[in-house]
Parts: C-alpha cells; structure tokens; sequence
C-alpha cells in the first residue's frame, strides 16, 4: 500500500470533522441569534413597547441585527443606539445577558433609578455607555470601579447627588467622563487627576450645594484635550500648574467666581485654541500670550482684568473671536488686531479703552461683529471696516468718535446693525446705508450728522433712531416704504414742512417722535393703519390747526404729547375713549371744557398754557367752568381729598347703622329709601337710581373681605357695571375704611389700559358703593382653576372657549404692562401687595386689568421699602422676605407676578397641589432644580402644543427668576416686561449674553 491511499481514511476524517463542526457551528450561531433576539424583544416589552421600537418584531427570516438600532459584530450583539426614544422606566438586569456588548447609548429618553443602574456592572465587555439626559436621581456608588473597561462614561444630565465617588479615578481606561449638569455636593475628587488616558472631562453646570475649588491634581491629565467645568460654583484661583497639561485643546470655566491672575503658563499650551473664562472675578493683567498661537477663540469677559490689551496678539493668526468686554481695560487697542487675517468676531465694549480704533481692522479678515461700545475711543471709524463685505453688526455707541462715516458701509449689504448713538460723528450719511437691504436697526442719536433724509429706506428697517442731530429738510414721501418700520425717534433736528400722510401707512408703527423740530401745518386725519401705535410725541413745533377727532380711534395709544405747538379748537371727545397714561396738551391755543373724563389729578399738567380752556378740577390749573358737568343728577366739582373728609366722618357713627340697612334690605326697594350721594371720576351715562336696582342677591357675582360685588345693568342705555358694595360693620370698620381709602385715593388718580377703571362712588351714612367697569371675562383665576360647573354658571355661553398659550401670553403682557406702570411710570411708585389670579380680570378680548386694590400701598419713591404693621396677602403668592419682615417695596409684586406666570404655564394653582410641597413656587423650583424634563413634567397639558413649547418654557423660566428667594435677584418689571414682549425668540439678558452665543458659535 502507497503512502497516499493510506493517507485517504486520514483525509475523509478531516473533512467529516470539520462538517460536523460547521454545522455545530451553525447551530450554536442560530440558537444564539435566537436567543440576543427574545433578550432584546423582553427589553422593548419591559419598556412597555415604545412607538419608536414598533418595528422590533420576531423574525425567523430577518436578523435583528438588520434593525437601525443595534451594531452586531459576527453575527452578536455589540451596540445598542436608542437616543430620543421616548423611552420610560428602568433598565432591567437582564440586559447584560447580550454577553458581547460594548456599547449602550440610552441618552435623551425618561428613564429612571434609584441610584446608577447597576444592571450594567454584569456587561463584562462594556466601553461605552450613555445615560445623559434622563431623570436617574440618587447616588453613583463608590464601587463603579468594577466596571474596569469603560472608555467613554456619559451621565450628565440626570439629578444624581451625593459625592463623586473617589473610585471613579480608578476606571483607568476612560477616555471620555461626562458628568455635567448634576446635582453632585461641588467638591470634586482629587483621584480623577489619576485617570492618565483621559482626553474629555465635562463637570459644567453641576446644582451644587458648596462651592468648590479645581482640583491641582486635574494637571496631570496629560493627554486631556477638552476640560468643560463651567457655572460650577468654583472658587479660588485657577491652578498654576495648568500649563502643564500639554495637549489642552478646549478649556471652558465661565460662570464661577474664580478669582485672582490668569496663570500666565496657560498660554504656554501650544495646542491650545479655545478658552472661555467669562463671567468670573479674575483680576490682574492679561497675559502675554507666548506660545498660544493656536488660539481661535479667547473670551475673558465680564472680570476685573486692569492693564491693557497686550500686543503680541499679532501673533494669534488663528484667532477668530475675541470677547474682552465688561473688564477695566484701559489703552488703546494695539493696531496688530486690526490685521489678523482670521478675526470675525471682534466684542471689546464696556471698557476704558481709549484712542483711536486699529485703521485696518476688516481690511484682512471676514470681520462680521464689531462691537467697541462705552468707552472712551476717539478718532473715526476705521475706513475698511467692510472691505470684506461680511460686516453685519457696528456697535460703537457711547465713545467720543468723529469725523464721517466709512463710505464703505453705504454698500455693505450683510449690515442688519448699526449703532453709534452718543457720539462726534459729523456729515452726511453715505447714501448706499439708509437702503442696505438686511438693514434692521439704524441708531445714529446724538450726534452732529446734517443732510436731508434720503426718498427710501431699507424695507427690512424696524428701528430708525435719528433725534438730536443736525438734519433738514421735509421727511420724503418716499419713507412709506419701509413698511416693517416699528420705532422711529427723528426728535431735536432741523426737519420741517408737513407731517407727511405717507407716514400715516406705516401699519407696524408703534412709536412715533417728530418733537423739537420745525414741522408745520395740521396733523395727519387719515390713521387707519396706526393701529399699533403706542406713543406719538410731537411737541415743539408749529403745527397748526384742530386735534383731529380720528386720533381717538388708536386704540393702543398710552401716550400723546402734542404739546408747545399752535394747536386749536376744542379738545375732541373721541380722546376721552382712549386708555392714556401720559397726555400733554400745554401751551396751545385750545379752547373750551376738557373732557370729564380727564379731570383727575392723573393730567394735572396735561392742560396748562391754554388761556381758553376751563375744567372745575381745581388740580388741573386752569380756568373753572361757569356751568355743571351733565350726566349726573349729583355731581362732585370738589377735590378727592374733600370727598374723602365726609366718609371718615360718615363711618363715626354708631354701629346700629348696620343693623338699619339689613332691616332696609328686606324691603321691596330698600336701598331707593335711603340718601346717596355720587362723585363721578368719569364722565358717567347713569345715576345712583340706575345702580342701586341691581343690588340684589341674583346679581351677586363674588364676594371678599370687604364685601359683596354685583353685575348691574345700567339703563339707558344698557351699559353693564360692577359693583363692590362695603358694609358697615363696627368690628371691621376700621379695616374697611383704609382699604376703602387707599382703592380710591389710587384708582380715581391712575389711568392705564391694563389698570381697572374705577367709574364712580356712591355712598351714604350706612355704607359705599364703588362702580367699576365691567369685565366680561371676569378673573384669570376662574379660567384656571375654576370648575366647570362654576365657570358655567359664571361665564355662560363662553365657557367653552380655551384659554390657549396666545390667550396666556397675552393675559401675561397686559398683567406685566399694568404693573410696570404702576411701579416705574407713576409720580409715587405703587405696590399692589395682594396680586394673584383672582385679582387679574378679563374683558371680552381676554385683555387683562389689574383689579382691587384695596391693599395698595404707595412708596416715596422708586426702589425704597416701606414697613406695613402687618403681612397681608394671599398665601402661595407672598414674597418671603415680606412674610419675615413686613417690608414693602415692588420686588413683593414681582414675586407674585412669578407665581402667576407659573400659574399660566403650568395650570396649577398657587397652592394646594396635592404634593408634599402645597406652594406652587416649591413645586416648580424643585422640579426645575433636579433637572427633570420641565417641558414634559411640569407645562399645561391642556395647552401645550409643539409651536408653542419654546415659549412656554421660557415663561415657565421667568417665573422661575422671578420667584427667586432673594429679592435682589429678581427682575422689575420692567424688564419683565420686556422679556414677555420678545418671549418667541431666545430668553437672553442684554448684549452680553447675545455675545456669548455668537462668540460660542464661531467654535
């Protein structure tokens, strides 16, 4: 036998061997397929069979490696991916049995734990897990070191608390920790510095309890590119060895209160290309920046850094965004940043630079952001500041700059910006400006620019602030054409002529100032498209004729000021319909009796220097009128202060006069037995006799402390009142009448569109009657938080109508304008001291009134607290700081304003949520410190809507700030209010934070 035909059996036996073992193979390959598929069917069962996951079906044709969700390597499991699954609950032990995974992203979903999942510590393979942005609460347990192979570990986020486990530093292999925006105690372990091959360490925005200090052990991470620990309450100095972590690519530590001098090593890192210390207390000089020539972004903005700008920043040919603004800079701007070739974004305002700007700057690079406001620059704008033609913003206001304009901006067709108000510029403006076409805001106040205005503007142009120059000429019929014109302010010029009719069809207007200039003729009559119009001021002229009757038809008009003109004729009675809170009509030639409507001390200067006029308001300083006011069988001519001495003395007498009125009550006709008198604080259409058949049970539409209120319908015609009826009542006499008082003394001396009129009072020995106008939609309160039985009853046909987000917002302005006024805009700050949803009242256009003001107290003056005996209020809507104290001042009202804007967004009541926390401001603070998902946990399912959901959230925020604990950190209202108007875009505080975004995103 050959030794080939002895070698057959040998071979035949080989080949059935590895036969059997392909099959055996195949085999186990199958079974395990089968087994990772029914693993990961029992996950999305577990999880309730989220949508997202619907195509998760079993399959003996298909592998569930084929699914979009899931890595497979060799046919196994190796990855799961599901990020924004809308995934809810927890992760279940069983999910380590997909023995070869390596990596699990589960971020952006709504899972949940007590405590770090340790399901995950049997995943013997894992790399790579990512549970950011989810609602895990608890502890990381110190024993996290079992999972020995991680290499990227994400859990940022979440509401973790409790300490950073020391054990942590021993996962050697991490190349990635994220652990941003949790609720760790602040202090930060040493041990992390021990992780050698890490490149990526965020610890931003931790919600810490104790400040904390970084770690000089984070230095010897030497292969660390990227260390993020922004808004992490961080104190004390940035160690001096950080320039010893040699690969520092990307350093962020904004928004602590860092203190003491830039380590000067830190620009030693030669790789070194973006650093973000804003918003610290870091002192001393800026650096030289030896070796950071890498550097394409340097914000150290809003410091204490003295000295100058150094000037070996020429050597920074990478840079594209400097933000030194809000320090103690002085010097002048070293000319070498004007020719660095990658600069866009140049933010150096809020200084005390001074000299004159660097003459090339725009001539090398894409400059798009040129800001260098209030400081003290002189000299004239750099000459190529568009040479590139990607400027889009010039805001150099408030330096002592001069000379012309650039002509270069006339065709610089990205400018959206320019604002130089409060300077020396001189000239004319070069022509191309005025009709940039992406031109939004020009702002050139201030100034000595001359030349007539040119026959167009941009289209685009939404704000023209042009006042106290130098400029002539007519306005051209040709200004018509910017029609998204919202603000334009051309007072203290040379301008004359007429008051174009092409101004009157600027239908987005909402202020209008021509005063100081020298425009003549008569005032524009045809006003239909001023339907947004708020102020018009056009005082100091020498226009002529009569106040058209048409101006009482801008139905949002709150200030007019036609003031120092030749004005004559009698004043129209249409003005009288509107809602002003500011009118002057001095030093013209009118003629007749104003208005009743405007006597009250509210105008007391509104008529002076009209020798013809006459009012029998002694306040108003003019001439008395020789007949009686008509509409009212008794009428009061008297001041406020001598109707008021006769109500004190008429609540002197004895307490059986309560008991005279119930027995009067129980006849037919009672209250038409007794003696009233009224005093009118509008021009009325009814009497007492047509108010006082209204006072009967059925009509009662709610009830208070200090009385009843009714719905009566006046006749003729058939115009609907409210009516708060006080009581006598010896016991709480006393209380009644300084509530009494006060609602008087303020409602019959304020005017304002979102403040409830107070019409007249009518009272006897016995008792008042206060009649305000009526609101048809009566108070938020019930369209919150009423049932719907009540609100059927109360609101009838209209209870069917949802106040949706639109409604709320608007609810919110109108409430936030009408305590602006009353805080910033009154002769005496006023503070309501009781505001809350009840006390928000709806007309038929869901705008809103501020109503009963019976605790109002006014101040001296702006910003100065005053001590109340007592604290009154509504619980749930009480500032703490007023509960602990007894002092007033305006911040009481904004913290109530917060709750109601917490009330809109959430549709929660102030109090009683059926949570272990029964204030609202609780529930909210501690839903949106823990870091849960607000959007989903916390706004009005009834309204929210996926349009709707940024502004909402934003409101929700306002809240938030205005809730604050401490006073100090709350807006006014004014800036409230300001917010509330520009809810639909980003909720941002001033230039600063605007700059930071558009430096970050230059990144």
């Amino acid at each position: 036998m050959t030794k080939t035909t002895s070698l057959i059996p040998l071979i035949h036996f080989s080949f059935y061997t590895i036969f059997v073992l392909h099959l055996f193979s195949h085999a186990n390959s199958k079974l395990i397929n089968a087994e990772e598929q029914a693993i990961l069917l029992n996950l999305k069962q577990h999880w309730q069979n989220p949508q997202p996951l619907r195509h998760w079906t079993p399959s003996n044709s298909a592998s569930h490696c084929s699914w979009p969700e899931i890595t497979c390597s060799d046919g196994s499991v190796t990855g799961i991916s599901l990020p924004s699954m809308n995934i809810n609950g927890t992760v279940p032990p069983f999910i380590c049995d997909l023995n070869n995974l390596t990596a699990i992203d589960f971020s952006f979903n709504y899972m949940t734990s007590n405590g770090f999942p340790k399901a995950f510590y049997n995943c013997s393979k894992l790399e790579t897990l990512d549970l950011s942005q989810n609602n895990f609460v608890g502890k990381v347990p110190d024993d996290i070191h079992w999972m020995a192979g991680l290499r990227q570990l994400n859990i940022g986020g979440n509401s973790f608390s409790g300490n950073i486990p020391v054990s942590i530093g021993q996962l050697t292999e991490l190349r990635i920790l994220q652990l941003f925006a949790c609720q760790f105690n602040g202090s930060f372990p040493p041990e992390i510095g021990n992780l050698s091959n890490l490149e990526r360490l965020e610890l931003a925005y931790m919600k810490a309890i104790m400040p904390a200090r970084l770690p000089s052990e984070f230095t010897k991470l030497k292969k660390l590119k990227y260390l993020w620990v922004a808004g992490s309450s961080l104190v004390g100095e940035i160690p001096n060895t950080i320039g010893e972590m040699a690969a520092l690519e990307y350093l962020d530590l904004s928004r602590n209160d860092l203190s003491g001098n830039i380590p000067s090593d830190l620009f030693m890192l030669k790789n070194l290309s973006v650093v973000f210390l804003y918003i610290n207390r870091l002192s001393g000089e800026i650096p030289r920046l030896v070796e950071a020539l890498n550097i394409d972004v340097l914000d150290l903005s809003e410091n204490n850094l003295t000295g100058s700008i150094p000037n070996d920043f020429e050597r920074l040919t990478k840079l594209s965004g400097l933000a030194l603004f809000f320090n103690q800079l002085s010097g002048k701007i070293p000319d070498s940043i004007g020719r660095l070739p990658g600069l866009i974004n140049l933010q150096l305002f809020e200084n005390n630079l001074s000299g004159t700007l660097p003459p090339d700057l725009g001539r090398y690079s894409m400059l798009e952001l040129f800001r260098v406001s209030s400081n003290s620059l002189t000299g004239q704008l750099p000459q190529h500041l568009c040479y590139n033609g990607r400027l889009t913003e010039v805001v150099a206001f408030n330096n002592s700059l001069s000379g012309q304009l650039p002509k270069s901006l006339g065709s610089c067709n990205h400018l959206k910006i320019v604002y130089l108000k409060n300077n020396r510029f001189s000239g004319n403006i070069p022509s191309g400006l005025w009709t940039v076409l992406n031109l939004n805001k020009l702002m050139l106040s201030n100034n000595s620019f001359t030349g007539e205005l040119p026959e167009r503007l941009s289209w685009n142009l939404s704000r023209l602030e042009i006042s106290h120059n130098k400029f002539s000429g007519k306005i051209p019929v040709g200004v018509s054409s910017s029609r998204n014109l919202e603000y334009l302010d051309a007072s203290n010029n040379l301008l004359n002529g007429s008051i174009p009719h092409e101004l009157t069809a600027l239908s987005c207007l909402t202020t209008l100032l021509l005063d100081q200039n020298r425009f003549s003729g008569s005032l524009p009559s045809h006003i239909l498209s001023w339907k947004k119009l708020t102020t018009l001021k056009l005082r100091q002229n020498a226009i002529s004729g009569q106040i058209p009757e048409e101006f009482g038809s801008l139905s949002v008009l709150t200030v007019l000021d036609l003031s120092e003109n030749q004005l004559s004729g009698q004043i129209p009675l249409q003005l009288s319909f509107l809602k002003l809170t500011s009118l002057n009509l001095s030093s013209n030639h009118l003629t007749g009796r104003i208005p009743i409507e405007f006597e009250n001390d509210a105008y007391a200067s509104s008529f002076l220097n009209n020798p013809h006029l006459c009012a029998n308001w002694p306040s108003l300083n003019i001439s008395k009128c020789n007949f009686k006011p008509q509409n009212s069988s008794k009428t009061s001519s008297t001041l406020l202060a001598s109707i008021i001495g006769p109500m004190i003395a008429i609540l002197l007498g004895s307490a059986a006069s309560f008991f005279v009125v119930r027995n009067c009550l129980k006849k037919k006709h009672g209250l038409m037995d007794l003696k009233w008198e009224l005093t009118p604080f509008q021009r009325l259409n009814f009497t007492e006799s047509d108010i006082l058949p209204g006072i009967i049970e059925n009509n009662v539409i709610g009830s208070g402390g200090s009385g009843k209120v009714y719905r009566v319908v006046v006749n003729p015609p058939r115009e609907i009142v409210a009516v708060k009826w006080i009581l006598n009542n010896k016991r709480l006499e006393q209380k009644l009448e300084k509530q009494f008082l006060a609602e008087v003394k303020i409602l019959s001396s304020i005017q304002h569109t979102n403040i409830v009129k107070l019409r007249c009072c009518i009272f006897n020995d016995h008792s008042k009657l206060l009649v305000y106008e009526y609101l048809e939609h009566r108070s938020l309160d019930l369209w919150l938080h009423g049932t719907s039985s009540r609100a059927s009853t109360i609101l009838g046909s209209v209870q069917h109508v949802v106040l949706d987000w639109p409604k709320r917002l608007k609810i919110a302005v109108g409430a936030a304008q009408g305590l602006s006024y009353m805080h910033h805009d009154c002769s005496r700050p006023i503070v309501h001291r009781d505001l809350k949803s009840s006390n928000i009242l709806l007309d038929s256009e869901f705008n809103a009134k501020i109503a009963d003001f019976g605790l109002a107290k006014m101040l001296i003056k702006h910003g100065q607290s005053a001590t109340m005996s007592t604290v009154v209020g509504s619980y749930g809507y009480i500032a703490p700081e007023y509960a602990h104290t007894t002092r007033v001042n305006e911040k009481i009202d904004v913290y109530s304003f917060g709750v109601i804007l917490l009330e809109l967004t959430t549709g929660r009541k102030a109090c009683d949520n059926g949570d272990e926390h029964t204030s609202l401001v609780e529930w909210a603070w501690r839903h949106f410190q823990e870091g849960r998902h607000v959007v989903d946990a916390c706004l009005d399912e009834e309204v929210k809507e996926l349009c709707y959901l940024d502004e909402m959230y934003g409101v929700f925020k306002l809240g938030i700030i205005c809730t604050g604990a401490s006073p100090l950190t709350r807006p006014s209202m004014k800036e409230v209010l300001k917010i509330l108007l520009q809810c639909n875009q980003t909720l941002v505080y001033g230039e600063k934070n605007i700059a930071h975004a558009t430096l970050t995103s230059t990144v």
